[in-house]
């Protein structure tokens, strides 16, 4: 089975929608996500818990985690998500980059057009590789 790490840095807002979006899409029998920030942040959004319960998933307790090696080394992808120079190499780890606006503070008209752009990628990501 594949996992997919989602990477940003403060893990409170891009990533945590793509794991949480991807998890919720994609086959659990092919497939599994993970995410993690280079300077996690103390918790998610709260623009990014609300918009994320329109879509019926919870992420009022998750806490953003540390990108460890350890973790990485979970992973069979890595898609970092607007993070530019902050965002992590890991040698031998396919990457892909999904330059995507950051949530934080923003409105939730803007939110809910990150998430949706978030969704559009993880799906055809998903497809591309069989994992819906």
């Amino acid at each position: 089975m594949d996992t997919v790490l989602f990477a940003c840095v403060h893990n409170a807002g891009r990533s945590q929608m793509a794991a949480a979006l991807f998890n919720k899409l994609c086959s659990p029998h092919k497939a599994s996500a993970i995410s993690a920030g280079t300077k996690p942040g103390q918790s998610v959004h709260p623009e990014v818990v609300q918009v994320m319960k329109e879509e019926g998933v919870d992420l009022t307790g998750v806490k953003p985690q540390f990108l460890s090696t350890e973790l990485a080394r979970k992973a069979t992808l890595l898609v970092t998500i607007g993070c530019g120079d902050a965002c992590p190499y890991i040698p031998g780890l396919q990457k892909l980059d999904w330059p995507l606006e950051d949530p934080d503070g923003k409105s939730l008209e803007v939110v809910r057009k990150i998430r949706d752009e978030i969704r559009t990628r993880v799906v055809a990501m998903a497809a591309e590789r069989g994992w819906l």
